[in-house]
């Protein structure tokens, strides 16, 4: 389950990174473009691209290959 809980999480952060790239250089924001006629379902995929970075954040020491060997 963690693995998957892992996969799901840095998948959804990968959306969101690749979003906010396409907002910042052509001003296109894909989430709504796909989303926009659901604006529930919109919030809810920005709510769950923030609570895997949080994920992310709080376990990528335990996850890391580089930053979990010692100096």
């Amino acid at each position: 389950m963690s693995k998957l809980l892992h996969m799901v999480a840095f998948v959804l952060v990968i959306v969101g990174a690749l979003n906010w790239g396409l907002v910042g250089l052509f001003n296109f924001n894909l989430v709504m473009a796909l989303l926009g006629t659901w604006p529930t379902v919109e919030a809810l995929v920005y709510i769950l691209v923030g609570l895997s970075a949080l994920y992310l954040v709080a376990t990528h020491m335990n996850d890391c290959k580089t930053c979990g060997k010692p100096a």
